[in-house]
């Protein structure tokens, strides 16, 4: 999940929310939005044992 910041940056969060804190994990921050799905896409290809 990318959301657009206050200060024109990406941000890549996790999509399942944490059940302790109610906030999703932050795995990045970057200066495009093709960047941030471009690291995206390889977050989902580790996590499927890449």
């Amino acid at each position: 999940m990318i959301r657009k910041l206050k200060s024109d940056e990406y941000r890549l969060y996790s999509k399942k929310k944490n059940p302790k804190t109610g906030k999703r994990r932050n795995l990045g921050t970057f200066k495009t939005r093709a960047a941030a799905e471009k690291h995206e896409r390889a977050v989902q290809f580790f996590k499927r044992g890449g």
